[in-house]
């Protein structure tokens, strides 16, 4: 009996390994944590160009947490665009998000506080997750796992986000940083482009922005993203 009662004081405890599992999705990120906190200080300084206050642009990028969104959104209203329009615009750049989760569902369906699990969603963290999870690991934990990729990457991404903001908003005008915002677009759109599809959405989204560009409030990014989205449907269907 005595042995029976060491050997069970001996295991470890779910919470420990609950805990464990968390700093092992740290330690998983972390490598990618020096890529994320360039692009994270350009989000903060662009939300400082469009807000008022470091408090009111820390809250824009705490509230949203996406980083293309952000900057999307904050072109957008550095150009007056109308509202629904950037809305429009957010939702298509998320649109992966869409997939992200559906896939995520079916790991955490009997989990609680989705809420906290679908906000801190992100390309980093939803490729990591699912790799470990893929090759057996933290399966029994993959909640604590999933938290501890999603809160080093958030963590990082705010922090970065303030400087951004702080320092953004001391930069003279003269200084002007808005050549940042399309240059990081474009470092996002290139690695995307692996297919003839990608490649006919984002060349015809192109051409269709530079022939619309006259239309008032920008109403030309929307004519060229859902006429690239349909020229990309159209390729990626005559190719199955």
């Amino acid at each position: 009996m005595q042995d029976s009662i060491v050997e069970t004081h001996s295991l470890p405890s779910p919470t420990h390994s609950g805990i464990s599992a968390f700093w092992a999705g740290i330690r998983a990120v972390s490598p990618l944590l020096m890529g994320v906190l360039p692009f994270a200080l350009i989000a903060g300084s662009s939300a400082a160009s469009v807000s008022s206050n470091a408090v009111e642009g820390m809250a824009f990028s705490v509230l949203i947490f996406a980083g293309a969104s952000q900057l999307a959104a904050c072109e957008l209203l550095h150009q007056g665009t109308p509202v629904l329009l950037i809305l429009i615009t957010v939702w298509v750049v998320n649109l992966r998000m869409l997939i992200y989760s559906a896939v995520m569902s079916g790991h955490f369906r009997q989990e609680k506080g989705k809420a906290l699990l679908a906000y801190l969603l992100t390309d980093q963290a939803f490729a990591i997750s699912i790799s470990q999870w893929e090759n057996g690991k933290f399966l029994s934990h993959k909640r604590s796992f999933y938290l501890g990729t999603g809160f080093a990457l958030w963590f990082t991404f705010q922090v970065g986000s303030l400087v951004g903001i702080l320092v953004g908003a001391k930069v003279p005008p003269e200084w002007s940083l808005d050549f940042a915002i399309p240059l990081s677009f474009i470092a996002l759109l290139v690695p995307s482009i692996r297919d003839k599809a990608s490649f006919a959405a984002a060349f015809s989204s192109a051409i269709l922005l530079l022939l619309f560009a006259w239309l008032p409030m920008n109403l030309g990014l929307l004519v060229a993203i859902f006429g690239g989205l349909l020229v990309g449907w159209i390729v990626e269907r005559t190719q199955t």
